[in-house]
């Protein structure tokens, strides 16, 4: 039987989050390398005989990809924290899905490309936030400036995420459907006056735009239960906050196009077993759909109720089912490199005979 053990090499000082202790406790090896210089991180990971080390990083703040550069270990990875390719010729591996990365789409990585059963994208929401899943929402619409009687379609994306497309889209969904709403966050503050004056250039009523606060992770996952429908930014999708709010119970529309950063969402929605029903092909389609939804509240309701039922049993938010798969993924990296092979892309498969993941 493989033993695997963990080391994690902390990049950046340590913050006094409660994410960062619950690591730095329940790791079997945490380092803090934050002080240290790049070559000595390198030389440490090399003497601690790493067989596999991932980036979690990317180019992202905080990185420091010469550290791979070095190449420290036999097999390198790419995970999360960038998505999309590091076009770097020391990554040797990037973990993700079919659905996110298609195999049609493998010649834009430089990657190998490791497709994991599912969604790639890991949450712990069935651990952390189960609390979350209780029928009575402690927060009401007024408490956020909401109006109780609009349909209110959400989008808690960064505002940069957005685009003239998209915004365009939403003022004719808003448009053709008048008594609604589309709630942003002000995700930066600074950018409420612009969306506002852009919103009412399209003829769109100020009653529709409503801007709330950044709220901490509960709290915003809770109350995105009080929204009826999210909208989704095709350009670079809701990745985190899509999963936040499905975990809410709150459907979306998405349209994947073929970067990484634009299917992230679809797989999310894949891995909850209902993406036919929140997946679209084109921007009209998108809005139509949109409209749809609002003015069919039997068969939203339908989709809300499904989404609801399916948490706690779909792969998406089935944390020990994902462990078990990227470790088949590991293992398999491991074998290909003891087999004196290159690495080569594969697809991990729920087969212990085929795929295992304990030996």
């Amino acid at each position: 039987m493989m033993e695997w053990q963990v080391f994690c090499y902390a990049l950046s000082q340590n913050d006094g989050t409660e994410w960062r202790q619950r690591i730095q406790s329940e790791a079997e090896h945490f380092v803090d390398v934050s002080a240290m210089t790049s070559d000595n991180i390198a030389k440490l990971i090399n003497q601690d005989k790493i067989q596999i080390l991932i980036n979690l990083n990317g180019y992202t703040k905080g990185a420091r990809n010469e550290i791979f550069a070095m190449q420290p270990a036999p097999i390198q990875v790419s995970y999360m924290g960038f998505p999309g390719t590091t076009g770097a010729a020391y990554i040797d591996y990037l973990v993700t899905d079919e659905f996110v990365s298609p195999s049609s789409y493998a010649h834009i990585y430089s990657e190998k490309l490791v497709h994991l059963p599912h969604c790639y994208f890991v949450n712990d929401y069935k651990q952390k936030n189960r609390d979350c899943l209780t029928p009575v929402c402690p927060h009401k619409r007024s408490d956020y400036g909401l109006p109780e009687d609009k349909f209110i379609f959400a989008c808690f994306n960064q505002l940069y995420k957005m685009d003239p497309e998209i915004f365009d889209t939403w003022c004719n969904i808003l448009k053709r459907v008048p008594n609604s709403a589309l709630w942003l966050l002000r995700f930066p503050a600074a950018g409420e006056t612009r969306v506002r004056a852009y919103a009412a250039a399209r003829g769109v009523r100020s009653d529709q735009i409503v801007f709330t606060d950044v709220a901490m992770k509960n709290e915003h996952i809770r109350r995105s239960a009080l929204a009826d429908l999210f909208l989704d930014t095709p350009l670079c999708n809701a990745h985190t906050t899509g999963t936040d709010i499905l975990w809410a119970g709150l459907p979306m529309i998405t349209l994947p196009l073929e970067k990484m950063a634009t299917r992230v969402a679809g797989s999310l929605c894949v891995a909850t077993g209902l993406g036919e029903e929140m997946i679209v092909s084109s921007m009209k389609k998108y809005e139509d759909r949109a409209v749809e939804l609002a003015l069919n509240p039997v068969k939203l309701q339908a989709l809300t109720n499904k989404l609801k039922e399916v948490r706690m049993t779909c792969p998406l938010f089935d944390t020990a089912r994902w462990v078990r798969n990227l470790e088949r993924a590991y293992y398999k990296m491991w074998n290909l490199y003891c087999s004196s092979r290159h690495p080569e892309p594969f697809k991990v498969v729920e087969d212990d005979n085929e795929s295992p993941f304990d030996r």
